[in-house]
């Protein structure tokens, strides 16, 4: 698959899952908004209602005390006949008056009228009914108007808490907030004009700015208060009305980490399939050399006249040879590639001393080195170094280090190889090889121990190579249980540290 049209699928999903993730956000926001609006709207609505219970229930106070002396003026001394009235509380806390019809009593002798004309007799009895109940409206209505100023007067003189009793709020409140589909834990506190507060329940939070409502009760009355009430859940009420969405909200989310984790794999894929192309190129390239090599010098065996020459003989004897170690070493580069599926089960675990195995690999590398005009300094410093690892390939874990550093030397530089061995704290063996060479640049040093990834050397090809060595070198440390890192400066210096554990600690 080409890298553009992988690219753009990765923008058309990209698109695609944004604009999903942002309906989605957008859809909660609106959501959330819509419900606190609801919210706000039920709350104002029983705040009203319990305003309202409030004052009727001051209403009915004071009606009560003046019933008696409502009920007996609504008596018609003419007619016998008596109007009574009564005040009905129901079970939402609303109360009516209730007046029925007149009653007929036995009609007293002293109303009745004697005329001589049946017609002129009941003319004149309704006549003096209208009037007598037209006189008993006016005086019923002045006795209803002195009762309502009476109310407006005293009422101010009660108490804050017997005009807004607690009891009364919050079964009210707890009642018609019920009514309006909102079962919430809530407190409240009753204030005065200056918003000073009367009363207040327990836990109640007069910093509070959030879910905070207040209405004015007794608005027409001489001295107005507040009822304010605090909803502390409102937040979590608000959102678990809502919380079917947010399941969905996390798939997309767990979609979109899946989705870059998949398009990361196919780039790291992509790039190791180019790596291993790479690694086939130039691994044909480089066997196939010896290989020629070999094969020429085997023909020029056959020759005769070659054969008469005891120094051409010798020189094509050599040349197989050494084309033979070359040949070898290179498949030996290969097979290392086996480590990397099944290390574990080829390895033969001992305890050696790690200094003398190190020493051995420097004084054959020393005629390598001398070859260039170069040196190796050799300071194993270490008193413990024991360890507990596969000897051979902890041999080609530092010979390879050694051979990086003489490939990649400078040119025009005498190599200086610098090999240290320590203790650490936690019985722990510290060794470093130090070079003198062309460096790694700080973007390619975090990459050195990828497979196949090989350092950008521009148009120079000087230094063959599979990619494979810093890869087979982490792997191996790390089976061995310990760490290796590079530390280096581009055209100065480069340094490798590896810390392995002691064999006494692997023991234990």
């Amino acid at each position: 698959m080409k890298k553009s049209l992988i690219w753009l699928l990765t923008a058309v999903m990209a698109i695609t899952f944004g604009a999903l993730l942002y309906f989605q956000i957008t859809y909660l926001d609106n959501m959330v908004r819509m419900r606190e609006a609801q919210f706000s709207e039920g709350v104002m609505r029983s705040l009203g209602a319990t305003g309202e219970y409030l004052e009727r229930l001051e209403t009915l106070h004071f009606l009560e005390e003046d019933a008696n002396i409502i009920e007996s003026s609504f008596y018609d001394n003419n007619n016998g006949n008596q109007i009574s009235f009564s005040l009905i509380q129901d079970t939402t806390g609303y109360l009516s008056v209730e007046i029925p019809e007149i009653v007929n009593r036995k009609e007293s002798p002293s109303t009745s009228l004697s005329l001589s004309s049946p017609t002129q007799n009941l003319g004149e009895r309704y006549r003096q009914m209208q009037e007598t109940i037209r006189k008993q409206y006016l005086y019923q209505k002045g006795l209803l108007n002195e009762v309502i100023l009476t109310i407006l007067r005293q009422s101010g003189k009660r108490p804050a808490l017997e005009r807004a009793d607690s009891t009364e709020i919050r079964k009210s409140l707890t009642r018609e907030l019920a009514a309006n589909g909102l079962s919430v834990p809530f407190v409240f506190a009753v204030k005065n004009f200056d918003n000073q507060i009367i009363y207040q329940t327990n836990n109640y939070d007069n910093t509070m700015e959030k879910g905070v409502y207040s209405t004015e009760i007794f608005a027409n009355s001489m001295q107005p208060f507040y009822l304010t009430v605090e909803f502390p859940t409102k937040e979590n009420y608000i959102f678990s009305s809502v919380r079917f969405i947010i399941p969905t909200l996390a798939l997309t989310i767990i979609l979109i980490v899946v989705f870059l984790f998949t398009i990361i794999l196919i780039f790291r894929q992509k790039k190791l399939s180019e790596m291993k192309t790479d690694f086939i190129n130039n691994m044909t390239h480089e066997l196939k050399t010896p290989i020629s090599t070999i094969s020429l010098a085997g023909q020029m065996l056959n020759d005769d006249s070659v054969k008469k020459s005891e120094s051409t003989l010798k020189h094509l004897s050599q040349v197989i040879i050494d084309e033979s170690k070359r040949l070898r070493f290179q498949v030996d580069k290969v097979l290392q590639l086996s480590v990397f599926d099944n290390a574990g089960g080829a390895l033969k675990f001992s305890t050696f001393d790690a200094n003398t195995v190190i020493s051995n690999v420097v004084n054959t590398f020393k005629i390598k080195v001398e070859k260039f005009g170069g040196s190796i300094i050799c300071n194993l410093e270490a008193s413990e170094s024991e360890i507990y690892v596969d000897e051979m390939q902890f041999t080609n874990v530092i010979s390879n280090l050694l051979d990086n550093a003489v490939k990649y030397r400078r040119e025009g530089v005498q190599p200086l190889l610098e090999v240290c061995t320590k203790n650490l704290e936690g019985n722990r063996l510290q060794i470093r090889i130090k070079d003198n060479g062309t460096g790694i640049k700080k973007e390619h040093l975090k990459k050195i121990f990828e497979k196949f990834y090989r350092v950008p050397t521009g148009n120079l090809h000087n230094v063959k190579g599979f990619g494979l060595g810093l890869a087979y070198i982490k792997k191996m440390v790390s089976i061995f249980g310990g760490t290796v890192y590079a530390e280096s400066e581009f055209e100065k210096w480069t340094e490798f540290t590896i810390i392995l554990p002691l064999a006494t600690s692997n023991q234990k």
